[in-house]
């Protein structure tokens, strides 16, 4: 099976992202939904900024707070000599041991969901300003992690809404790309990595999503039916990791990745694992069409894993990352976070694809 970089890549580089605020530097730009829209491709990209700062030994953490009935930005700074106690290691987060090992003190960036757009699928424009920022009832640490599903002439974004209750997930919708409705959180902390089908399947929509658990259980692939795209219920533990290889490319944790879309072989659904050592690689699945709890088949191997330099240093190195992709001419175009940091794409023919799967 062949998978196609594009020669062009990285697409988007953290360089050509304009900081929504002076006081803030762009970290990276990455995981974004994918749609076609009034005749171009857009990407909805997650932009992470963190706080300007050239302080040697100094940490400072952006997160919205309300005061006064205003969302306002406040900057928590930590010296690093005063908090032997915290670990600064991992350029994500703030992280503390705790009874039940290493808890998040606090990310070292804030996110917000950001518009690209394109006439060819290669060459991008990122707007300027956000499409949607953080509000601190359900993102004051950010919005991560987009993905698109299109209904009719709507389309749904479903992203990762981050507090310090944990990660959730949260549905936005429009029709245009401009206006946007908030529809609040659909799955409680922790929950993310959702993916919703593009129709009804036995008149019901259909999720994945991917809870996790802190006692019993491992963070693993579940599907979850709804009547309306807000409440959700009928779960069913769908795919687990795998432990019993300690080499294995999806040993750690599984879920998420690109909406499913469907062919005359059933539903392709492209996902994303990452071992012990959180190296992240895309799999993909192939579903029955009328119910996609049963498996027709799996690649066994990643069918894209971190290999360019693009993929093994950035921000947090060695990962490749999808929320979306678009299928044209037989071809599944995958647009994917590398390295935390760039958004870069990669294509494959639907029929090598298939035939890996099954």
């Amino acid at each position: 099976m062949k998978i196609k970089r594009c020669p062009m890549n990285p697409l988007i580089l953290p360089e050509s992202v304009k900081p929504s605020r002076p006081d803030f530097q762009v970290d990276g730009i990455f995981n974004c939904g994918v749609a076609e829209y009034d005749g171009e491709i857009l990407l909805l990209c997650r932009v992470a900024e963190s706080v300007k700062c050239e302080e040697p030994g100094t940490v400072k953490i952006p997160v919205i707070v309300n005061k006064d009935g205003r969302d306002v930005l406040d900057v928590i700074t930590y010296i690093k000599a005063d908090h032997p106690e915290l670990d600064f290691s991992d350029s994500r987060h703030v992280g503390k041991e705790g009874g039940k090992g290493k808890k998040t003190v606090n990310l070292t960036s804030l996110s917000h969901l950001r518009i690209a757009r394109s006439s060819d699928g290669i060459h991008f424009t990122v707007e300027d300003t956000p499409a949607v920022s953080p509000i601190a009832e359900e993102e004051s640490w950010g919005m991560e992690d987009p993905r698109i599903t299109q209904i009719e002439d709507t389309y749904y974004i479903n992203y990762t809404a981050v507090t310090e209750n944990g990660p959730a997930t949260a549905l936005i919708s429009t029709k245009d790309f401009r206006d946007y409705t908030r529809h609040g959180i659909i799955f409680a902390p922790e929950n993310k990595d959702v993916t919703i089908f593009p129709e009804k399947i036995g008149g019901m929509y259909v999720a994945f999503n991917r809870p996790v658990p802190c006692g019993i259980g491992n963070p693993e692939m579940w599907l979850a039916k709804s009547p309306d795209l807000i409440h959700w219920g009928e779960q069913k533990h769908f795919c687990g990791i795998s432990d019993e290889d300690e080499d294995s490319w999806d040993n750690g944790r599984i879920g998420g990745g690109a909406v499913p879309f469907l062919t005359d072989k059933g539903w392709v659904k492209i996902y994303h694992a990452a071992d012990k050592n959180d190296r992240y690689c895309l799999g993909a699945f192939l579903l029955d069409k009328d119910d996609p709890s049963k498996v027709i088949g799996k690649t066994k191997e990643p069918i894209l894993e971190p290999e360019e330099d693009y993929e093994i240093h950035g921000f947090f190195g060695n990962v490749v990352f999808t929320c979306g992709c678009l299928v044209r001419d037989h071809t599944a175009m995958i647009y994917y976070g590398a390295a935390d940091d760039k958004i870069c794409r990669a294509d494959i023919n639907l029929d090598e694809l298939i035939r890996a799967m099954i």
